[in-house]
């Protein structure tokens, strides 16, 4: 781990991780989501541990993707890699393919089945890559301030690439969600069943901490066996097949972009911002 990755056991059979490259607003490089597995995979592997709890420091909890990485297919062999995906320094779609399989798919995969209780504390935006890291998490609180956005579509590809949206928010609003590419409120998210709480954001570090005290103190194995069953249940559903057909179908924008564009998005659709969210008073 490095220090933009921050790791802490602050109550027993608590494991605290904490994104900690606030200077970025938590953007996601490759050393960066790195980082960050070798952090979820320690604390995976301490059996000491019952519950992991994710947060971050800095004003928002992460801005997604960090678009400015110079080389990120470059940067894939600096890094020993967890998934059997290879050829990162292939020609054409296939080194894209093959890294967002494993730093992105790949990793959100990882994370959403660690077999113990994973909790998302979230403030600030939380914006497309930062659905990714919240999103695999089993439970989330959220800030009275956080804001959601996806602007993937706005950026001429259909989702990001862990596409959990309508089982995150239900199919019409993921369909709303995603063609709008407009905010969403911390209460919205609440209502549509996004999140399982909304808290002051003083309030967010102790609420997140003490529900994960409450959790750790259950029998691990039991734990472990009632996620697997949940998880298997949405399975069920045809989430897998599902995920991998969204996957392929971002790729397929990526390569049009490509063509088109010259580069991975579309730069016609970000002319107009998103719509501000209302808030549940208004």
């Amino acid at each position: 781990m490095t220090d933009a990755i921050l790791y802490d056991v602050p109550k027993p059979g608590v494991a605290h991780i904490v994104l900690n490259r606030a200077d970025t607003r938590n953007a996601q490089d490759t050393a960066f989501l790195y980082s960050l597995n070798e952090a979820m995979d320690r604390a995976a592997h301490d059996d000491s541990v019952k519950v992991i709890v994710l947060s971050a420091n800095g004003p928002h909890f992460s801005s997604g993707h960090d678009l400015r990485e110079a080389d990120g297919h470059g940067n894939m062999a600096k890094h020993d890699t967890v998934g059997t995906w290879t050829g990162f320094g292939k020609p054409g779609a296939e080194a894209q393919y093959a890294r967002e399989q494993e730093i992105y798919l790949g990793f959100c995969e990882r994370w959403r089945n660690i077999p113990k209780p994973t909790l998302a504390l979230v403030h600030g935006k939380v914006i497309a890559g930062g659905l990714m890291l919240m999103w695999p998490c089993d439970l989330i609180v959220a800030a009275e301030d956080t804001e959601f956005l996806d602007h993937t579509v706005a950026m001429g590809v259909g989702g990001a690439e862990f596409f959990a949206h309508p089982w995150e928010m239900g199919i019409r609003k993921a369909k709303e969600f995603l063609f709008t590419a407009d905010w969403l409120t911390a209460q919205e998210a609440h209502r549509i069943g996004m999140v399982n709480h909304v808290v002051p954001r003083a309030e967010l570090e102790a609420f997140g901490l003490a529900m994960a005290e409450r959790i750790a103190q259950k029998p691990l194995f039991a734990l472990k066996l009632v996620k697997q069953a949940v998880n298997a249940a949405q399975d069920a559903q045809g989430r897998v097949s599902a995920m991998q057909t969204s996957f392929a179908l971002h790729h397929l924008a990526h390569a049009h972009n490509m063509l088109v564009h010259n580069k991975l998005i579309d730069p016609t659709g970000l002319m107009a911002g998103a719509k501000k969210p209302q808030r549940a008073a208004e």
